[in-house]
C-alpha cells in the first residue's frame, strides 16, 4: 500500500484546512493564546465544526451521557469498533495543539485511509471528549471521567468556575439536561480499542539519548513521533488557607494573620517535597479574598497538582504538606486522582510492528486514554515532536511535517488494527 500520508497529499490538505479553520476559534490575538472553555460559546463552535466534519464525511454522530462526541464509519452497535480521536478545548491562554491535533489527525487519517481504498473490516470511530482540561471546572477529563463513572454524576453537576457557576447550570445554558448527565455504558460498550495522537508536552523526541547536550534542531524524521508507554500517576488537590482581613496601613505586622503568608508557605514547602520526592509538583491557580491591594487576605484558595513515576511518593508529598499545615486550620482536599496507567502491551506491540523507528515514551501528563484505559478499554498513544518542549502556553508547536508524519502513523495504526 502507498505511503497514507505525503506533505502535498491529500490527507496534508486536508490537515491544513482544518487547521485553518480552528486558528481563529478561542484565540487571544494579544497572547496568541487559547481560551477553549467547556460548554462556551467557543465550545459549542468546535463541536459544531467537528460534527460538521464528520457529517462532510458522510459520519453518523452521536453524543453520550457525558457529553463526549462520537462520529462513526461502520456500526459500533454490531462490533465494536476502533476509536481515533482527543479532545479540543484548551487551559487559560493554552496552545494551538494540545488536543486538537489529535481530533483534527483523526479525521485526516480517516481521509488516507479512503484514499488509499482502504475498508475497515470493523467500526471505526473518532472521538471528540468534553471538558479534558479542566480549564473551566478544575478537574481534568471531565468527559472521559463522567463517562466511565470516575467521576459521579452528582458531583460534576456541582463542580463550580471561577464565576459561581455550576456545571449543570453550563449544561443548562448550552442547551442540555443536566439531569442525564452520567456514565454511558452503552457507549463504552461500543469501542474495542482506543488510539490518541497528541502533541509532545516535553522534547524527548528532539533530544538524541546517546548525545543528550546536543543539537535539538538536528532531528531525525523517523523519531517525529512516539509510541507512549505509560502515564504517571497524578492528582489535584484543593487547599484553603484562612486568616483575619484587616486594613493594610494600619494594623501592625506582630498582629495580623495573614492567608497570603500560609499560602507563600504552601508554595515553597510542595516545591521542596517534590524535589526530596523525586516528583513535581505545581500551584497555577489561585484565589484570594477579598482580593483588594489595601486589604489583609482572609481566605485563600489555590490548587496543587502532583505527579511523579511512583504513586506513594506523590501520596506521601501531598500527607507531609497536609501534616505541615493542618496545624493552622489550612485544609487541603482531594479532587482528583488519577493511578498510574500502562497501556495495553499487546496494542503497543501492534502498533511497535507498523511503526518500527518510533521510540518508546512515557509521559506525565493526563489524558482521556488514561482514563479509558484504567476503565480496561485496551488504549494506545502516539506522540508528535514539539521543539520547544513546552505546552500548556502559546509557544506549544509541532512542525507541519511531523504533523503529517503523525497522520502518517496513525493511519497505519488504524489499518492494522481495523484491517
Amino acid at each position: 500500500m502507498a505511503p497514507f500520508s505525503t506533505p502535498d497529499g491529500a490527507a496534508a490538505r486536508s490537515f491544513d484546512r482544518m487547521w485553518a479553520d480552528l486558528a481563529p476559534i478561542g484565540r487571544n490575538p494579544a497572547t496568541g493564546g487559547y481560551e477553549r472553555f467547556a460548554w462556551t460559546r467557543e465550545d459549542h463552535t468546535l463541536r459544531e465544526w467537528f460534527a460538521g466534519e464528520c457529517g462532510a464525511r458522510g459520519l453518523e454522530v452521536v453524543r453520550d451521557r457525558a457529553g463526549n462526541q462520537w462520529a462513526w464509519w461502520g456500526d459500533p452497535d454490531a462490533r465494536p469498533g476502533i476509536v481515533l480521536g482527543s479532545h479540543l478545548d484548551s487551559v487559560a491562554d493554552g496552545g494551538a495543539f494540545d488536543g486538537p491535533l489529535g481530533v483534527v489527525s483523526a479525521l485526516a487519517a480517516l481521509d488516507a485511509l479512503r484514499d488509499n481504498g482502504f475498508t475497515p473490516r470493523m467500526p471505526l470511530g473518532i472521538a471528540n471528549f468534553a471538558d479534558e482540561e479542566g480549564g473551566r471546572f478544575g478537574v481534568a477529563c471531565a468527559g472521559s471521567r463522567i463517562l466511565t463513572g470516575a467521576l459521579s454524576p452528582d458531583r460534576a453537576r456541582s463542580l463550580t468556575d471561577g464565576d459561581g457557576v455550576t456545571m449543570a447550570q453550563a449544561w443548562t445554558a448550552a442547551g442540555r439536561d443536566p439531569a442525564t448527565l452520567g456514565p454511558d455504558p452503552d457507549a463504552l460498550r461500543r469501542v474495542a480499542a482506543y488510539v490518541e495522537v497528541h502533541v509532545e508536552q516535553g522534547r524527548a523526541l528532539c533530544v538524541d539519548p546517546d548525545d543528550p547536550f546536543g543539537d535539538p534542531a538536528l532531528w531525525d524524521p523517523a523519531r517525529a513521533v512516539a509510541i507512549g508507554t505509560e502515564i504517571w500517576p497524578h492528582g489535584r488537590w484543593q487547599i484553603d488557607v484562612f486568616g483575619e482581613a484587616n486594613h493594610a496601613g494600619t494594623t501592625a505586622l506582630a498582629d495580623r494573620n495573614d492567608a497570603m503568608l500560609g499560602f507563600a508557605s504552601v508554595v515553597a514547602s510542595a516545591r521542596m517535597l517534590a524535589r526530596e520526592r523525586g516528583c513535581v509538583a505545581t500551584v497555577g491557580k489561585v484565589i484570594a479574598r477579598p482580593n483588594a491591594v489595601n486589604a489583609i487576605a482572609d481566605h485563600v484558595t489555590t490548587w496543587l497538582d502532583a505527579r511523579g513515576a511512583d504513586p506513594e511518593a506523590v501520596r506521601g508529598l501531598v500527607q507531609t504538606l497536609r501534616d505541615e499545615v493542618s496545624e493552622d486550620g489550612t485544609t487541603v482536599d482531594e479532587v482528583s486522582w488519577t493511578p498510574a496507567t500502562v497501556f495495553d502491551t499487546r496494542l503497543r506491540d501492534r502498533l511497535a510492528a507498523v511503526l518500527p523507528e518510533a521510540p518508546l515514551l512515557a509521559t506525565g501528563a493526563g489524558h482521556d486514554a488514561g482514563i479509558l484505559a484504567n476503565a480496561g478499554i485496551p488504549t494506545a498513544m502516539l506522540f508528535v515532536r514539539n521543539p520547544t518542549g513546552v505546552s500548556h502556553s502559546p509557544q506549544e508547536f509541532a512542525e507541519r511535517d511531523d504533523c503529517i508524519r503523525g497522520i502518517h502513523a496513525l493511519a497505519a495504526a488504524a489499518a492494522e488494527l481495523a484491517g
